[in-house]
Parts: structure tokens; sequence; C-alpha cells
């Protein structure tokens, strides 16, 4: 009896996980093809601001802000290979025996 209790608990938190990570992936690919300011909310801002404006500066201002979604895409992309990066060395190290020899080969 306590095994079923058991295997449920476990079923539903693997749920709760996958369903996460599930929804997430479908928000940022979303998001990522309708982003939530396009060139009508753009000119508005510009207008309440004071600005008159003209086509360009509204492309200039949304290519801009797409390049950096793309710099900010790019850099967490980074920052995980060199997690992993660090895994992989780890578990070589780890294979190895781990002892200082092993150590000094991978110092940065």
């Amino acid at each position: 009896m306590l095994w079923y209790i058991l295997i449920g608990v476990l079923c539903l938190l693997a749920g709760l996980a996958l369903g996460f990570f599930i929804a997430r992936r479908y928000m940022m690919t979303y998001l990522k093809k309708n982003p939530p300011i396009n060139e009508q909310m753009l000119q508005m801002m510009m207008a309440q601001m004071g600005m008159k404006p003209s086509q360009k500066k509204i492309n200039q201002m949304m290519n801009a802000m797409g390049k950096q979604q793309e710099k900010e895409a790019k850099t967490k992309k980074k920052k995980i290979n060199g997690i992993i990066d660090a895994q992989r060395r780890f578990n070589d190290i780890r294979l190895r025996g781990g002892g200082r020899q092993t150590l000094a080969v991978y110092s940065f």
C-alpha cells in the first residue's frame, strides 16, 4: 500500500516538473515569434514621449531590440555550454582517480 502512494507522489512530481519545462519552452518560442512590443506600440510610446516617430527610427529600434534578444540568448547558451564543459572535465578527473597531477592539467 505504501508503494502505491510513493509511486503516485513521484509520478505527480515528475509530471509537474515535465509540465513546467514544456510550458516554459512553449512560452519562449511564442514570445520569440510574437514579441510583446510591436511597431504600433513603439510608435505610440514615441508619440507619448513627444517624439515624432519616423519609419526609419522605428525600424532601427525594432532591429536593436531584436539584436539585444539574440545577444542575450547567445550569452545564455555560452554560459550553459561552459557549465557542461566544466562537468565533463570534472567527470574526466574523477574517472582518472582525481589526484593532484590530473587536476593540474585542467587548471586555468
